[in-house]
């Protein structure tokens, strides 16, 4: 095993002792320790908030010519089923180059778009790379899944992110992006501290995640489908 591996395998360890649940809330939820709890579900105000998306874009400029955002295939295609009943596809992953994170975590994000219906998600899902330069450059990013709309509507990104605080706070300036074309009451987002995204989905259809998902649970993932080659999201509405 190699230095790197072992470092790896150190800092996955001591991620899943601290938190012992598989999932936690940003409401403070079972699972979390207090010094972790995600609690204030706000926007940032106004200009602190797109003060750092310029500082994003301009972080992301630097990323894109040094050619370290990568567009990997392995989760596209993917049906991943919620607690709410509710399912949708990956139908892109983002990924920056960069060293694994010190401090995991998974932040899930949803919004419902409004007035987009029919031929208009498809056309949202083509368009929205270009929304690429205004989270690959905030503190922390590792990868994101695009996730289409479910069978209500609602758009979910799921990241792994470095840092449960700098995960909390590009999700408070991205609220004020989304509120620009997303229905009123439709935007929400949890932390997960200590998580890693892809054992989280590998996990969604165990026994524990399932006695502990709740009807509400709009984020939490509890199981996974792989769709055929071809399937970019769910039935249009």
């Amino acid at each position: 095993m190699s230095p790197n591996d072992t470092r790896k395998d150190t800092r996955r360890a001591a991620a899943a002792t601290t938190v012992a649940a598989p999932v936690g809330l940003a409401d403070g939820g079972a699972g979390v320790a207090a010094s972790q709890r995600v609690d204030d579900q706000t926007p940032l105000p106004p200009g602190a908030a797109w003060g750092a998306v310029a500082r994003c874009v301009l972080t992301a400029a630097g990323l894109l010519l040094r050619h370290r955002v990568r567009l990997p295939s392995e989760w596209l295609g993917v049906r991943v089923r919620f607690a709410d009943g509710t399912s949708s596809t990956v139908y892109r992953e983002t990924a920056l180059e960069r060293s694994e994170p010190e401090l995991p975590c998974v932040l899930v994000v949803k919004f419902r778009l409004r007035l987009v219906r029919g031929f208009g998600h498809r056309l949202f899902r083509w368009m929205s790379m270009a929304n690429t330069p205004l989270f690959i450059g905030f503190p922390g990013f590792v990868a994101k899944l695009w996730m289409a709309h479910d069978q209500q509507g609602v758009y979910r990104g799921v990241y792994q992110w470095d840092g449960p605080g700098a995960a909390q706070a590009y999700a408070r300036s991205l609220w004020r992006v989304l509120a620009l074309v997303s229905e009123p009451g439709s935007i929400d987002y949890r932390v997960l501290p200590g998580q890693w995204r892809d054992e989280l989905l590998v996990r969604a259809a165990g026994p524990d995640l399932q006695q502990e998902a709740q009807p509400g649970d709009w984020w939490r993932p509890v199981g996974v489908d792989r769709e055929p080659t071809g399937a970019p999201g769910s039935e249009e509405r």
